[in-house]
């Protein structure tokens, strides 16, 4: 079957960093693309960053220039460096899987992936 386990949430303070990482089995990690998403408490959930077709990376604006996403094929892992972090960052982190055609709609919030994580939380207090 295929799963998508995220680890890495935590609290940290304003200014602090995190790196989430995402393993993936039950599929061929080459055949699909991996993205973050998240959900604030009383808001939508959003794209945060989602690999697409030819490994584009794709950033929200509020994310750009803090955080990184990168991925290890050997390990079938892919992962959110989180950077001088904001309480607004504050959410519940998923990672979800698709198509590599489609997932940077679904990135920009225009339907949803096929596969997602249970969630890790992130935190950020003053």
């Amino acid at each position: 079957e295929v799963q998508l386990v995220e680890s890495g949430g935590d609290l940290v303070q304003v200014g602090g960093s995190l790196r989430l990482s995402c393993e993936a089995s039950g599929f061929n990690f080459a055949d699909y693309s991996i993205g973050w998403f998240r959900q604030a408490p009383g808001k939508e959930r959003e794209g945060v960053s989602c690999f697409s077709s030819n490994d584009y990376k794709y950033y929200t604006e509020s994310v750009k220039g803090r955080f990184t996403i990168s991925k290890d094929r050997a390990k079938n892992t892919v992962y959110l460096q989180m950077n001088n972090l904001k309480p607004e960052d504050t959410a519940i982190y998923y990672c979800a899987a698709d198509h590599p055609r489609y997932l940077l709609y679904y990135c920009a919030g225009h339907g949803s992936p096929g596969y997602w994580g249970r969630g890790t939380q992130v935190t950020v207090s003053s």
